[in-house]
C-alpha cells in the first residue's frame, strides 16, 4: 500500500515566558500511514496526543523532524517546511481536521456551513445541496436548526455539526481530534457508520479517542502516548 503519511522524530516543545517554563510536549515521536488505514491514538489529557494533530495541520509549528505527505497534487512534501500557500491548499482540498470545538462563520446557518464545505471542494450547487442534507440527516441534526445560526446550538449539536462539515469533503487525509467527546451513544454508532463508510471509500483517518470500546476493530494500529513520547503500539 502507498504510504501517505511518515511522521519522523518529531519533537515541539513551548516556553511560557511569564513563568519563565520551558514544557516539552512532543519527543521523537515517529508514526507511519499508509493508504487506507485508520491509526488510533489514545493517552492521558495532556500526553501531547493534540500536538500531534496540530504539528500535521500546521497550527503548531514542528521544531524538530519531518512530517511527510504524500500530497495527490504536489507530491511528497515536508508539512513542517512548506509554504503558507500550500499548507492553505491541502487544508481547502486533501486534509480534514474534525476536532470536539466548532469554528464558525457569521451569519451562517448550519446547512450553509456543511453546503459550502461541499461548494469548496468545486461541486455543484444543487449536488451540494444534496450531500449537505443528507449529512445533516444522517447525524439527525432537528431540521428546525438547519436554518439557524450554530451560535445558539448546544455543546452535541455543534460537535456534529462540526463532524459533519468535516466527512461531507471526503478528504484524502482525515484527523479526528475526540470527534465524540460530548455525544450520545446514538450519535456515537452515526460517526462510528461514516468513519467505516469513509475506510471503504479509502480515506485514510488518525483519531485521537477516549472511548477504547469506541475504537474496537476499527484500528489498524494504536499508539499509547505517555509525556509526550510514544509508549506503546498494538497492532
Amino acid at each position: 500500500m502507498e504510504e501517505i503519511l511518515a511522521i519522523e522524530h518529531l519533537s515541539k516543545s513551548f516556553t511560557i515566558h511569564n513563568l519563565d517554563k520551558h514544557i516539552e510536549a512532543l519527543h521523537d515521536i515517529s508514526i507511519d500511514l499508509k493508504a487506507g488505514e485508520f491509526v488510533g491514538i489514545t493517552g492521558k489529557s495532556g500526553s501531547g496526543k493534540s500536538t500531534v494533530f496540530k504539528c500535521i495541520y500546521r497550527t503548531y509549528a514542528a521544531q524538530k523532524g519531518s512530517i511527510w505527505y504524500n500530497s495527490e497534487k504536489f507530491g511528497p512534501l515536508n508539512l513542517a517546511e512548506i509554504s503558507e500557500r500550500q499548507m492553505i491548499y491541502l487544508r481547502k482540498y486533501e486534509i480534514g481536521y474534525v476536532s470536539q470545538f466548532l469554528s464558525i462563520m457569521p451569519r451562517t446557518t448550519a446547512q450553509e456551513l456543511v453546503k459550502h464545505a461541499v461548494l469548496e471542494m468545486g461541486h455543484e450547487e444543487d449536488y451540494a445541496e444534496r450531500e449537505a442534507n443528507s449529512m445533516l440527516e444522517h447525524f439527525e441534526l432537528d431540521r428546525e436548526l438547519w436554518d439557524c445560526y450554530p451560535g445558539t446550538f448546544s455543546g452535541g449539536e455543534k460537535l456534529r455539526l462540526n463532524i459533519a462539515r468535516a466527512m461531507v469533503k471526503r478528504p484524502r487525509l482525515l484527523l479526528l481530534d475526540e470527534p465524540t467527546a460530548s455525544l450520545d451513544h446514538a450519535s456515537k454508532l452515526k460517526v462510528r457508520e461514516l468513519i467505516e463508510q469513509l475506510k471503504r471509500e479509502g480515506t485514510t483517518m488518525m483519531g485521537i479517542f477516549h472511548d477504547i470500546e469506541f475504537m474496537e476493530n476499527l484500528c489498524s494500529r494504536e499508539y499509547t502516548m505517555r509525556d509526550g513520547k510514544l509508549a506503546d503500539v498494538k497492532i
